[in-house]
């Protein structure tokens, strides 16, 4: 059975991603970027936390490819180490909004009535907040680190995975399927996150793929303003304010931060077409 249900997966995919073809060059992306993050050990020229007053405010040449900051920190080093703090918050922040938003949108779907009208009222006080600003009052509360960074964008994220997740949950519990679960007793957690979550799992991951690029923006956009992963640990966000400080004379140090994250929610953008063109079936006939 799972192999039947999974072929048409498979190939709703590759024929979605034949047909758009930006979505093999995000893919590609953002597989490279993986790997470099993954990688930084080898592939970094220089520790990146080590200074050399010395060097400082280089500029790109043989002896440092993209040159070096106003401490003489390697500024290639730090982009690859960067780019695992974007993409471990990325992911574990989606991850985390994902499981307790989408739980959430099925129990309110399913539940109806008071239950539904309380959760859904409440993602729409979140939704009433912009995200940079709720992550900023979350992160000011419960000060900056790794792992709050992570929960504070997790918070910001739940409520468009609970509407995401409640609409099809309206459909799918007067499905001939769910009467029959009912009929044969049983329970409605079963029903709900055994029948029900796993037929919403591929819209939540498309969600968690758009989304994760606005989850790297927030992390990007509070490091900017000093409340990301404490210095000396190499940020995206923490490079582009260290840079902005020496734009004129030297911009490099702003820049080449800047088009990092730029390529990366340029890739997970186009790579969430892609999937979100093979799941909905009315862009497939398209």
């Amino acid at each position: 059975m799972s192999t039947r249900t999974a072929n048409p997966m498979w190939s709703a995919l590759a024929s979605a991603f034949r047909t758009n073809k930006t979505s093999w060059v995000g893919f590609v992306m953002i597989v490279l970027i993986i790997l470099a993050a993954l990688l930084a050990p080898v592939l970094a020229p220089a520790d990146p936390i080590e200074q050399d007053i010395l060097r400082k405010l280089e500029p790109p040449s043989a002896e440092s490819i993209l040159g070096t900051d106003s401490f003489g920190r390697d500024i290639l080093s730090r982009i690859l180490y960067g780019a695992r703090i974007s993409l471990v918050v990325g992911l574990a922040s989606i991850l985390i909004a994902s499981l307790i938003g989408g739980a959430l949108g099925v129990i309110a779907g399913y539940v109806g009535g008071r239950v539904d009208r309380l959760i859904m009222g409440a993602m729409d006080v979140m939704l009433a907040f912009p995200t940079l600003l709720l992550g900023l009052m979350i992160v000011a509360m419960i000060g900056p680190s790794l792992q709050n960074l992570i929960i504070a964008i997790a918070l910001t994220e739940i409520a468009p995975f609970a509407r995401i997740a409640r609409a099809p949950t309206l459909l799918l519990r007067e499905r001939e399927f769910i009467e029959a679960g009912r009929a044969l007793g049983f329970s409605d957690l079963r029903l709900m996150f055994v029948h029900i979550l796993p037929n919403i799992v591929s819209d939540l991951v498309v969600m968690g793929t758009l989304w994760m690029a606005q989850a790297i923006r927030t992390e990007a956009s509070l490091s900017f303003i000093g409340l990301g992963v404490p210095p000396p640990t190499a940020t995206w966000g923490s490079m582009v304010r260290e840079g902005f400080e020496h734009i004129l004379d030297a911009p490099w140090l702003a820049v080449l931060p800047s088009l990092a994250i730029l390529l990366t929610v340029i890739a997970l953008n186009m790579l969430g077409d892609g999937l979100r063109d093979a799941i909905d079936p009315k862009l497939r006939r398209e």
